[in-house]
């Protein structure tokens, strides 16, 4: 497939690791219920700087998700301190995909990846070019008039890929977003992922229940465990890039970590029971 160049604007390589654009700092989240109070995290530190992909690891329950949603501003915490860089410019700072799918159901593929363009009423023509850049990139172009009940699951995921990083955002949190799919989709829309990262060089946080998907995207990977969840340990990676997958699992080196972060989530599993 030929592939159009995208256009990011960027301020460094993706490998050029900068200053802190998330700083969490003891943060806290408890909720109410029926049967009284519920912590889904406490004291919980976590640095990620410009760049980085950093994947967010860990059993359900620990507070992943309600992290995420305290960081796009869907949620509040509740002690700590949280800081967040200020926008550069007037695009969005961040876009978000969420792991159930968000695409409009009464818009084309071509209207909802041009959707957030189109509400900050951007110039006609440079939508039309974006918009062809990335349903080249993803593998959508000759389906851009297709609707979501005709698409397949992994070209739904897609569109919301597509339509994340058709704002240029500093910042895309993910949570979740290949759990669905088969292996095969899984697969290619994981290394797409990375090659549209590489190109852009935005800072990503991705959640995953997965120890090889974590390790075959992430930086850093940051296993969580509960209850109340916190970081039981921040591991950078120390595989080179670009990353091929099927070489990675070969790999001693790479088998070794994979057991050493199963072990961290048996016992954050086995502290949940509890």
């Amino acid at each position: 497939m030929s592939l159009l160049p995208l256009e990011f604007e960027t301020d460094a390589p993706a490998d050029a690791i900068q200053a802190p654009i998330i700083v969490l700092e003891k943060v806290g989240k408890r909720f109410l219920t029926k049967a009284g109070e519920y912590e889904a995290f406490a004291d919980f530190d976590l640095t990620i700087r410009e760049g980085e992909f950093v994947c967010l690891l860990g059993p359900s329950g620990c507070g992943k998700t309600s992290l995420l949603r305290i960081l796009a501003g869907l949620d509040s915490h509740n002690s700590g301190v949280l800081r967040i860089r200020e926008p550069k410019g007037d695009k969005p700072f961040m876009s978000v995909v969420f792991q159930e799918n968000s695409i409009f159901p009464w818009l084309s593929v071509r209207d909802n990846v041009a959707y957030g363009l189109r509400s900050r009423q951007a110039a006609s023509a440079m939508v039309d070019q974006r918009v062809d850049q990335l349903l080249e990139t993803v593998g959508l172009t000759g389906f851009q008039r297709l609707y979501p009940h005709q698409l397949s699951g992994g070209m739904k995921q897609r569109v919301s890929i597509a339509r994340a990083f058709a704002n240029d955002p500093q910042l895309l949190l993910m949570d979740e977003p290949f759990s669905a799919l088969d292996e095969q989709n899984r697969s290619l829309l994981q290394e797409e992922l990375l090659r549209i990262w590489s190109l852009s060089g935005k800072t990503v946080l991705f959640i995953t229940h997965s120890i090889d998907e974590a390790l075959f995207l992430g930086d850093r990977v940051v296993v969580m465990g509960g209850r109340p969840g916190h970081v039981m340990a921040d591991i950078s990676v120390p595989f080179p890039r670009p990353r091929q997958q099927y070489a990675l699992k070969a790999s001693p080196a790479y088998g070794a970590l994979v057991a050493e972060v199963a072990e961290l989530i048996r016992l954050a599993m086995q502290v949940s029971r509890a």
